[in-house]
């Protein structure tokens, strides 16, 4: 099973949020528009396998030192094949071309970012423009189960 990763286009949106559709359902993920998925375009990597769409994450930019990988998807079916690990991979060494210092992380899924390094932080360290433009979308806001985790680059 040969993967391609490449840079999302904007015709890959439909694509993109039918294979997020179960997680933004179930509250695992956010719910992204068509247009701010447009307007935040650049910073997708998409995972191909065979022409389908497999699996996407993005590295946004919050401050001139900091970035959060976001949206990490990977499609049923094709997990526990270093997809997520590949994806999560690139958006690092694009952090790290992009002289970013510090990358974090909001996951249910702690075991897995601390595989490259990312450890645990308060939530109440996370930049106050994070909360109010992406947290406050979501179901179980204010009550969250997520992880705040942060990676030195």
């Amino acid at each position: 099973m040969k993967i391609e990763y490449v840079k999302a286009k904007l015709s890959d949106i439909t694509a993109m949020q039918k294979l997020v559709e179960p997680e933004v359902a179930s509250g695992v993920i956010l719910l992204r528009t068509a247009d701010e998925i447009a307007t935040n375009i650049r910073s997708y990597t998409l995972a191909y396998r065979d022409a389908e769409l497999v699996g996407f994450c993005a590295l946004h930019i919050h401050t001139a030192y900091l970035a959060e990988i976001r949206s990490l998807i990977v499609k049923e079916g094709c997990r526990g094949v270093k997809i997520g690990e590949n994806l999560i991979n690139h958006c690092l060494d694009e952090a790290t071309s992009l002289g970013l210092q510090k990358v974090l992380s909001l996951t249910y899924k702690q075991s897995f970012f601390e595989k490259f390094g990312f450890i645990e932080i308060p939530k109440e360290s996370l930049p106050e423009h994070k909360i109010w433009a992406d947290c406050i979308k979501c179901k179980h806001f204010p009550v969250c189960n997520e992880v705040s985790l942060i990676k030195n680059l």
